[in-house]
């Protein structure tokens, strides 16, 4: 009776855990992916408004602005 009293499981129950242990949070954790979609978004969204930004500057250059020019004004004199 002194194994029942400090705790001993009787024979043939087997103890489960209740409380989650640390690696089954963090395993609980990344297989989570509530936020994913939205943060693919954003990262897209924010490589968007970059490359839109680097055209912007490139465009604004007077080199290209001629070249530009050059190409619409022979486009529309050759019809």
């Amino acid at each position: 009776m002194a194994d029942a009293a400090a705790g001993a499981v009787p024979h043939g129950i087997v103890r489960t855990r209740t409380v989650p242990t640390n690696t089954s949070r963090a395993l609980r954790r990344l297989r989570d992916e509530g936020g994913a979609a939205t943060a693919e978004y954003v990262i897209a969204t924010m490589a968007a408004v970059g490359f839109a930004g680097l055209l912007i500057l490139i465009l604004r250059g007077d080199e290209v602005r001629g070249i530009l020019t050059e190409l619409v004004r022979h486009a529309l004199t050759v019809g």
